[in-house]
């Protein structure tokens, strides 16, 4: 965790980018515990907005009424100076920190009052950069769905890049596939967190304007109190091909193991390349199993 203060720390995640490689690292603090019921909403029970509106300037992008404008000074007080026992995660963006916000005037508030909040803050150093940071104001800040992470609001004042998400309390489903807790994550939940990243990505396909996530993982999946999971990170977020167009022509980017072979090989994106990308995740409930048999064995 210290990386996150340390300007010199090494990249951490993977990604296809000719610009940069590493290894996800992404930190959970919370334990796991079942939950007693599960519950999955239907489609009709959802409400959603999958009206975007392109192109826009940066400005425009900014002035999202959904989001709201945070000044440095501001977060820095939410995080408590983001204090190294305040992590969440840390990815190629940067660091993950938990803060506190009054819910109604979405001021600073103190530890343990108020809406808790996840600010993520970039590294200069990172691999996603300000075009990034902008693509995911640019999505989320427009995009609502109970299986999309929901965006506060942003930062950017001087060189100081910050996005401000709704707190998952559950951390992400790489935490619990691949960081051995007290008990594996039973089945049922397993298939209730799949329907949710699925609706999630069949929204993102099927809105007004296509949006291709790139970078579906379990890392990027997040889990609430209840094990509801919401896409996060949309850094890498691309918007699909219009009229008769089949694909997008784009540099090849995303995670290692989840990108489509047919993508890296011609860099030609479309919807079926998140498809392929959500089957490497159901793979990974598969390799879950398949290492906690080995380890009993042991």
């Amino acid at each position: 965790m210290g990386n996150c203060l340390n300007s010199s720390s090494a990249q951490v995640d993977t990604t296809l980018s000719s610009h940069a490689s590493g290894t996800s690292k992404n930190v959970s603090k919370s334990s796991y515990s079942g939950p007693s019921s599960l519950t999955i909403s239907s489609y009709s029970e959802m409400s959603s907005a999958s009206s975007l509106q392109t192109p826009r300037t940066e400005g425009e992008i900014l002035l999202s009424p959904s989001v709201k404008p945070f000044s440095f000074i501001e977060l820095k007080n939410a995080t408590r100076n983001f204090r190294p026992d305040s992590v969440l995660g840390e990815g190629g963006f940067g660091c993950v920190f938990k803060g506190w916000i009054d819910e109604f005037t979405l001021t600073a508030s103190k530890p343990g009052s108020g809406m808790i909040i996840a600010v993520k803050k970039l590294k200069p150093e990172g691999f996603q950069g300000h075009k990034e940071w902008l693509t995911e104001v640019k999505y989320l800040g427009q995009l609502r769905h109970p299986n999309l992470v929901k965006l506060v609001g942003y930062c950017s004042e001087g060189d100081s890049r910050l996005l401000v998400y709704e707190f998952m309390p559950k951390g992400s489903l790489e935490n619990h596939l691949f960081r051995r807790g007290p008990q594996p994550l039973p089945w049922a939940t397993r298939l209730k967190v799949a329907i949710g990243a699925a609706r999630g990505l069949a929204f993102l396909h099927d809105a007004e304007e296509q949006v291709i996530y790139r970078d579906f993982k379990a890392s990027n999946i997040l889990l609430d109190a209840e094990f509801n999971a919401k896409l996060s990170d949309f850094g890498l977020a691309k918007a699909g091909p219009t009229g008769d167009k089949t694909h997008v022509s784009t540099q090849v980017m995303g995670t290692q193991g989840y990108a489509a072979p047919e993508y890296i090989a011609t860099g030609r994106l479309t919807a079926k390349s998140d498809v392929y990308s959500f089957g490497v995740v159901l793979l990974d409930y598969y390799l879950e199993d398949v290492l906690l048999i080995n380890k009993k064995r042991v």
